[in-house]
């Protein structure tokens, strides 16, 4: 399945500081029954987002209409917990293109990078400079620049670099998952087929 392809990403972004967010509260477990990775935007933190009655939570960031945009801003140790797969999808489901934080599990981060999703992973101070400066302006722009790997707070001009795998960001560049990408030399891998001996 292909994705939107990821080069520079200019939004504004939705803040959520608080550390230690594990994939059953990005998507609970009891949402993961669906074969389709659509539909899972609907149950993005579902239990911090809905009371039981379905009706939404106003003190929770995703309920709050000030703050838009493709990229979450989420605290350190983000996407921690089991490797649900689904975490991923419903995050991107969203919108959400781009999750900076300072530091992402593993596992959470390759799900991220195989749908499309852009994990960028900034020191301690960069990012409390991010929340400082969603806080000032709701509508404060990030520039997530794929190629230059950097992230930039527009207002003022303050940057940092991140670190990426060549082969994924190769991928989202493209638009690829791995099978498009298979897809894509699909006639170098029959050529050098055709070149073994048998």
């Amino acid at each position: 399945m292909s994705y939107d392809k990821f080069t520079i990403l200019r939004s504004t972004a939705v803040p959520l500081p608080i550390e230690n967010v594990d994939t059953d509260q990005i998507i609970p477990a009891r949402f993961l029954k669906a074969t389709e990775r659509k539909g899972f935007g609907d149950n993005l933190f579902r239990d911090w987002r809905y009371n039981g009655d379905d009706s939404p939570k106003q003190d929770f960031v995703l309920n709050n209409k000030i703050y838009t945009g493709k990229i979450l801003v989420g605290g350190k140790n983000f996407g921690c917990g089991s490797s649900r797969e689904h975490a991923a999808w419903a995050i991107y489901d969203y919108g959400f293109r781009c999750v900076v934080s300072s530091f992402f599990a593993d596992i959470f981060r390759n799900n991220c990078l195989n749908v499309g999703i852009l994990p960028v992973q900034v020191s301690d101070a960069f990012l409390d400079k991010i929340f400082k400066a969603i806080e000032k302006d709701a509508n404060a722009l990030l520039e997530v620049s794929l190629p230059a790997q950097t992230i930039t707070i527009l207002a003022t001009g303050e940057q940092e670099g991140f670190d990426i795998n060549g082969y994924k960001k190769d991928n989202l560049t493209n638009g690829y998952d791995d099978i498009d990408f298979l897809q894509a030399i699909k006639n170098d891998i029959q050529q050098f087929a055709g070149s073994r001996p048998f």
